[in-house]
């Protein structure tokens, strides 16, 4: 389904080509983006269905991650950033000396599944005190077999696969697990592309790792989903997907978010009718990528928020697991 999505940006640019744009025209046609993985299929796919509306439009859809995106996007390089967290303060300081101001919107919903491999027989169900036994920064180097993290488990080595520090998906699980930014131990197999992480812990029967739950859904056959217990006390996972748009996995249920520049939207029509376009239809393909559509009350808060041009954060300082509604 997505494989001719990498095509869109090199089909606009050559429609524009047989078009004769002028140089004016070309940059007004524009749309940039550049961002989290976890995300990244759902922008290629409504670029794609942009361009049937939209011909001449350019949709450029990057993955460099969500600190990459924010850094881009920071520094006037591109017109939007999608993200697996919220923005950090220090982002919106950088974007503030550009003089850049900024849209956040929320689009999807997604949950973090942790991982184990197919042989684990004994990894059920782990508690946020587990998972923060094995990923604080103090166990570095020092909590190395499953036996620490909890004594009813064997004496057998773990070995430990996650999304590298620049994304969002690691400061999201950091905060949530261990309830500090940036907290978490070095000693682990580090990856932008969550299928590293994946063929890791397929093959590594001591392994143990944590992904966005689009890429547990495309390989669960090579896959154990432990459960995590949740706030009330219950074993949870992110499967069934109404699981997360419930907030009943928590708290690794996260929103995925566009920040928009302020001075695109309005100065760009192409920017403005690809994201009225996006928060209109993205429903109908969130689910095919392997997100979670947002609750529909939500909906027509993004779109008037959209509308009124409505700048700056209300999720930086969310607690993880904060149901979408009270931010909104």
């Amino acid at each position: 389904m997505l494989k001719g999505r990498a095509f869109v940006k090199l089909l606009v640019v050559l429609t524009c080509g047989i078009n004769a744009c002028t140089p004016a025209e070309e940059a007004q046609n524009q749309v940039s983006i550049d961002g989290g993985s976890v995300g990244y299929p759902l922008h290629q796919a409504i670029a794609e269905e942009f361009q049937k509306v939209k011909p001449d439009a350019q949709v450029s859809v990057a993955a460099s991650g969500t600190g990459g995106g924010m850094s881009k996007f920071c520094n006037g390089l591109i017109d939007i950033a999608g993200a697996s967290r919220p923005i950090k303060e220090e982002e919106i300081e950088a974007c503030k000396k550009k003089g850049i101001d900024f849209v956040e919107l929320p689009i999807a919903l997604d949950g973090i599944a942790v991982i184990v491999n197919p042989k684990n027989d004994f990894v059920k169900c782990l508690t946020l005190g587990e998972l923060n036994t094995i990923w604080n920064a103090k166990a570095d180097g020092k909590v190395t077999h499953w036996n620490q993290v909890n004594p009813s488990f064997p004496d057998m080595s773990i070995k430990l696969y996650a999304p590298s520090s620049y994304t969002g998906t690691f400061d999201y699980f950091t905060q949530a697990v261990t309830g500090t930014s940036r907290n978490s131990r070095t000693d682990y197999t580090p990856s932008y592309n969550q299928n590293i992480i994946v063929q890791g812990v397929a093959g590594d029967v001591n392994a143990l790792g944590y992904v966005g739950i689009s890429y547990y859904l495309q390989n669960r056959e090579k896959l154990n989903l432990a459960a995590v217990e949740s706030p009330s006390g219950k074993c949870e996972k992110p499967v069934p997907l109404d699981k997360v748009v419930k907030n009943v996995y928590a708290p690794l249920s996260r929103p995925l978010f566009l920040y928009v520049s302020k001075k695109a939207l309005d100065s760009k029509p192409s920017v403005r009718e690809f994201v009225d376009f996006y928060i209109e239809n993205s429903w109908k393909w969130v689910d095919q990528v392997g997100y979670v559509a947002l609750p529909d009350k939500v909906y027509p808060k993004i779109k008037q928020k959209l509308a009124s041009g409505e700048t700056g954060t209300k999720f930086k300082d969310a607690k993880p697991g904060e149901p979408l509604a009270n931010l909104l």
